[in-house]
């Protein structure tokens, strides 16, 4: 408020421009002339020098409080043109605006006339005149004919700057009568048309050659004065014939870098000229009869600019004053001087004007006034007002008291105390020092890299020598705002989701006016929650579109300071469809294809796809003709004959393939003859005097025309014979009558109705095959060990084969073991070796065995005879494992074991060998206990002297000479007392006289099962029952004889239900039953369903099979997997180390069934 109870000089604060132009689609036009002061300024206007009242003028629209006025668009605006000058006066002084021209244009027209035709000899030069009307600027010109067509300007026909048509010389096509020259204004949207002129040329029987001479400009020199910042152009356009060519040239340097040619030459252009493109200029034109130049003198010339405009002061009482103003321009700017507007004529006692400069010595208050400094030259005038106050005051502080600021640790703060005085304030003595502070002459203090220890009240004096005056203030440093994650660059899958995330932290006082935003290319983003969701760190975009590509913002915000971090989103998205697909340089077998890449979405396109479609055979189907790299926007296509093509472009990124272009118009090729023969030819002989050619047909598009046929042409390759031609239409061919399997020479040509293909290729076949002739001889076998042997041959010869060699075969099986005086044949066995070769490995043999082997060769037609056979034994092996060993009965210091012997004992048994070892339930184990048993009969073995309640493990294995076979194992556990039979916690009586009615005792609460199970054809009874072992053993009611008989009837009745179910099955019918109760089952064959009543397991036995089986000693209870035998008739490669390379085939020997019927033996 003090402020503005101060006087003040008028100070204008908002004028018009130096031109307003009343364009007639305007509604109106604003005269502004805006001021302040105090007292209030009063307003007056200045019209071409004379007083002028808006107020009193009811047309137009004056503003209250304002110099402002309005001329409203309506009627005659004419007597509003002129220049006007607006004064703003109070009672201190008066300021002045700068001039307002307002320009009333009027619209251009060129004058109505009637123009005789021009009349030119041909070769002659000649100008049409344009003359165009004054109007606003900038005017544009242009010479067309009646129908708006443009009249083609060259090296000879050319418009010069001032409108005018020249032509260096004239032709006969120069003729015409609609010659128009059109001048448009485009600041006022006029453009006007001149009278159509018409041009006669004169024909002769030949034009003269002409020297050149220049049509414009005139004369020899032109001086050009240009202001800096405008566009230099200089033009030279010469007449002559043949038509000249221009030369331009800067004398003594070179052209400006930015100069530019235009009008053929004929037109020097020097952009935004600057003082250094002054100089000297010369246009040279010239042909073969001689030359013209003309020289250019261009001065860069510059309006009025302040070098020091004249500042507003406010001095104290008796003081020297000094405004000065200083301008700069060429030509030198003027320098006038006014008071309160008016001309500075008047002379003052202490008042002294030195052209640039006013001093007003020992100032009084009346010297205060508005002085205007005015610069002018010939391209411009400034104006400047300078308020000059002379008064005393005490000093007047306009800034508000008790103001609080606050500041961020480790940035600058400014404190304002703005104030108000003459003389000018004193510099306080008490003012804050250090390198941190500065208080600056305006009164102001500012803190660099404030700390928290700043916060607190700071005052600010203000002194003079009229008095003093105070404010105080408070300052608050705050904690910085930071952004802690920053949002990172990403790429994108269009269509996925992306997430920007963004952390920050700020002081806490802040916390109900932290925000953290977020813009995208630095606008305010508003969300549309359906597919972008934002809390107070995560930006989430959903369903990414090419939209949502951009600088991503996130912006931390406190009322003090803030914090932004950018990420960049790129939108990955398959190429777009190429567009503007062209087909140029059509030929006969080619066309060119151009087309515009699509947008390739942020991963560059690799490759384009270009695909074809024809009319005729697949019509509508696509299909793939080229692929050319991503860098290629054409290509040459070949094509086929007699095709109606139209083509389309796809694009290939990182992301995928881009959507098809638009295809193109059709192409139809005209019918060629075939630019291929076929490919692919076979030629096979499935009979022996027939020799079968095929080949792979030319696909439709390749025909190149109607009437497709094929010439196969054949002869034999050993014979000088001629070529024997056949034309046929289907792809394949069978020549008959042929020798066996000889060579031939094939060649197939593809021709139509437009001729032969290109001369085909010769392929080499053989004709049909028969089977081999001969058998391999000196066959061979070298055992090499109880499994393997070599077996070697001699090759049959070629001309045995009677066809290409498949390899050769080998036959063998197995006619006994040596263990065996009677031979059988076998099942046959197949080794197939592939190639030509004269030895093989055979292995997987059976050891201790007599073999008989064959060898023969193949062909594509089958198997050759076989060799002689060849007898083989192959030595004794180790024996496989046992396919029985159980623990029969288990004592107090006894354990008896029983086995069956090996189904394949590979050589003469010559015992076994037993081993146990105790392994209680700890984690050492006992010493291991061997026996050799040197009995090949033996089957059964008891164990004395072991430690009673101890578990063991036993080991047996078959052996021969050679040694050991594989070990079967078993355990069980001693029992406490000698009366009792414990074996894996059940009890076994073998047969049925051995049944433990009376010897079992149960303690506690026990049950017991009993179980049937088939081994060794005897009946074997289970009880079993769960126990607690240490329980007292005598005493409770295992002592009581009522309750010994009870189960001593139970197991009976258990017993006899076992017998029906055998009886029952035996009845049945479906198997043969054979009793021999000395065999050796075969464990793997048998099996058991423990879901069906009469049928049983032992746990320690695998599961016994519905269905029983007799064994045999023919029955190989190791038969594993892998064996040769179970790949009967299949083929087999091996190395020659023995190693599996081919088929092999084997039958599994078949093994008899029957039913297993147990003997039982009566009750004892």
């Amino acid at each position: 408020e003090t402020h503005f109870q101060l006087e003040q000089l008028p100070t204008i604060t908002a004028q018009s421009p130096s031109s307003l132009i009343a364009f007639p689609f305007d509604e109106s036009y604003p005269m502004t002339c805006e001021a302040k002061g105090n007292p209030q300024p009063e307003f007056r206007w200045m019209k071409n020098g004379q007083e002028f009242d808006p107020s009193s003028d009811p047309r137009l629209m004056k503003e209250e409080d304002s110099g402002t006025f309005v001329i409203p668009n309506n009627g005659n605006l004419t007597e509003y043109q002129g220049t006007y000058l607006c004064y703003a006066s109070n009672k201190l002084g008066t300021a002045t605006s700068k001039e307002i021209e307002f320009i009333v244009p009027h619209v251009p027209k060129f004058p109505k006339e009637t123009l005789d035709p021009v009349v030119v000899e041909e070769g002659q030069p000649f100008t049409l005149k344009c003359d165009p009307p004054k109007g606003i600027p900038p005017l544009q010109i242009y010479w067309m004919t009646i129908n708006l067509q443009h009249i083609e300007q060259d090296e000879r026909v050319s418009m010069g700057l001032n409108g005018d048509l020249y032509f260096s010389h004239a032709v006969e096509k120069d003729s015409r009568r609609d010659y128009c020259c059109f001048a448009a204004f485009p600041r006022i949207r006029t453009i006007v048309q001149k009278t159509a002129m018409s041009v006669v040329v004169k024909t002769t029987n030949a034009i003269l050659q002409r020297r050149p001479l220049l049509m414009t400009p005139s004369g020899v020199r032109t001086v050009k004065h240009l202001v800096r910042g405008e566009d230099l152009k200089l033009e030279c356009i010469p007449e002559g014939f043949p038509t000249p060519q221009v030369e331009w040239i800067k004398i003594g340097h070179k052209l400006p870098t930015k100069a530019k040619l235009e009008s053929h030459g004929k037109l020097l252009i020097v952009p935004t000229i600057e003082q250094e493109d002054s100089g000297k200029y010369m246009c040279k034109a010239k042909n073969k009869l001689g030359e013209v130049i003309h020289y250019f003198t261009v001065t860069v010339e510059e309006p009025p600019e302040w070098l020091l405009e004249p500042e507003s002061q406010l001095s104290m009482i008796g003081s020297d004053v000094l405004i000065k103003c200083s301008a700069t321009g060429t030509p030198q700017p003027a320098i006038t001087w006014r008071v309160n507007g008016l001309p500075l004529h008047a002379p003052a006692a202490n008042r002294k004007v030195f052209d640039d400069t006013i001093v007003l010595h020992n100032a009084k208050a009346s010297d205060s006034a508005v002085y205007q400094c005015q610069a002018s030259n010939r391209h411009g005038t400034l104006l400047a007002n300078a308020n000059i106050m002379v008064m005393n005051l005490p000093p007047m502080i306009l800034t508000k008291e008790g103001e609080d600021y606050t500041a961020v640790d480790g940035r600058g703060v400014m404190m304002h105390c703005n104030a108000f005085s003459s003389p000018s304030k004193d510099e306080s003595s008490e003012s804050l020092v250090g390198p941190r502070f500065t208080v600056h002459g305006n009164g102001s203090l500012e803190i660099y890299r404030a700390e928290k220890e700043d916060t607190g009240q700071y005052t600010c004096y203000a002194k003079n020598t009229e008095g003093t005056s105070a404010i105080e203030a408070s300052l608050y440093v705050k904690d910085p705002t930071r952004i802690t994650v920053a949002p990172e660059d990403q790429q994108v899958l269009i269509g996925t989701t992306a997430q920007l995330s963004c952390l920050a932290q700020y002081d806490k006082s802040f916390i109900n006016d932290f925000r953290l935003l977020w813009q995208k290319d630095d606008a305010d983003m508003g969300f549309n929650y359906t597919e972008s969701s934002r809390s107070d760190s995560n930006l989430q975009i959903f369903n990414v579109s090419h939209g949502d590509q951009g600088v991503y913002k996130c912006v931390a915000r406190t009322p003090v300071d803030g914090a932004t971090a950018s990420a960049l989103l790129m939108v990955l998205d398959v190429p777009d469809a190429p567009e503007h697909l062209v087909l140029s340089e059509h030929k006969t077998k080619s066309v060119k294809l151009k087309w515009t890449p699509g947008d390739d979405h942020n991963s560059s396109t690799t490759e384009f796809i270009i695909q074809y479609e024809e009319s005729q055979w697949e019509p509508g189907n696509w299909k793939e003709l080229l692929r050319v790299p991503g860098n290629h926007a054409s290509s040459v296509l070949k094509l086929h004959g007699h095709v109606d093509y139209r083509f389309r472009v796809a694009g290939v990124n990182g992301v995928g393939r881009g959507p098809p272009s638009e295809p193109t118009e059709r192409y139809k090729t005209p019918p060629t003859a075939p630019d291929k023969n076929p490919e692919n030819i076979k030629i096979e002989g499935h009979l022996p005097h027939e020799m079968d050619i095929n080949w792979e047909p030319l696909l439709p598009i390749e025909h190149n025309g109607p009437g497709l046929e094929y010439k196969v042409s054949y002869r034999r390759q050993d014979l000088e014979e001629d070529w024997k031609e056949h034309v046929v239409k289907r792809h394949s061919f069978v020549v008959a009558n042929t020798p066996t399997f000889v060579p031939y020479e094939i060649k197939i040509q593809a021709r139509n109705n437009q001729g032969w293909g290109p001369e085909p290729n010769v392929v080499t076949g053989y004709s049909g095959e028969d089977f081999p002739s001969a058998a391999p001889d000196d066959v061979a076998v070298l055992v090499m060990n109880s499994s393997v042997v070599k077996v070697s041959w001699t090759r049959v010869n070629k001309d045995k084969l009677r066809g290409h060699l498949g390899g050769y075969r080998i036959n063998w099986w197995r006619l006994r073991s040596l263990l065996d005086l009677k031979k059988s044949h076998g099942d046959k066995h197949t080794l197939t070796l592939p190639g030509d070769r004269n030895h093989a490995i055979v292995p997987r043999l059976q050891p201790f065995s007599e073999y008989s082997l064959i060898v023969m060769t193949f062909n594509g037609r089958g198997n050759g005879p076989g060799s002689h056979p060849v007898n083989f034994k192959t030595p004794e092996g180790v024996p496989e494992k046992n396919p029985v060993f159980k623990v029969t009965e288990t004592q107090r210091h006894t354990v008896s074991l029983a086995w069956a012997p090996p189904a394949e004992p590979n050589g003469v048994l010559t015992g076994y060998l037993l081993e146990y070892q105790l392994i209680n339930n700890t984690e050492e184990v006992g010493q291991l206990q061997t026996i050799d048993i040197n009995k090949p009969g033996t089957t059964k073995w008891t164990l004395r002297d072991l430690e009673p309640l101890s578990k063991y493990k036993f080991h047996l294995r078959s052996c021969t000479t050679v040694g050991c076979g594989p070990v079967i194992s078993e355990e069980s556990t001693t029992t406490l007392e000698a009366s009792e039979s414990e074996g894996s916690d059940d009890a076994v009586a073998t047969g049925l006289n051995a049944l433990p009615c009376v010897g079992v005792t149960l303690r506690g609460n026990n049950h017991m099962r009993v179980m049937a199970q088939n081994w060794f054809s005897i009946i074997r009874v289970y009880v079993s029952w769960t126990a607690r072992r240490l329980a007292s053993i005598h005493g409770g009611i295992s002592n009581q004889g009522w309750f010994i008989g009870l189960l001593c009837a139970i197991a009976l009745l258990t017993l006899i239900v076992l017998i029906a179910c055998f009886v029952n099955r035996n009845k049945g019918g479906k198997y043969s039953v054979k009793e021999k109760e000395d065999l050796h089952p075969d464990v793997e064959s048998q099996g058991m369903n423990d879901d069906t009543f009469c049928e049983y397991s032992d746990n320690d036995e695998k599961p016994l099979k519905g269905s029983q089986r007799s064994l045999s000693k023919e029955i190989k209870a190791g038969d594993s997997g892998d064996s040769l035998v179970d790949y009967a008739e299949e083929d087999t490669h091996f190395n020659e180390d023995g190693s599996f390379i081919g088929e092999y085939a084997g039958r599994k020997e078949k093994r008899m069934s029957s039913e297993i019927k147990a003997t039982t033996q009566s009750l004892a």
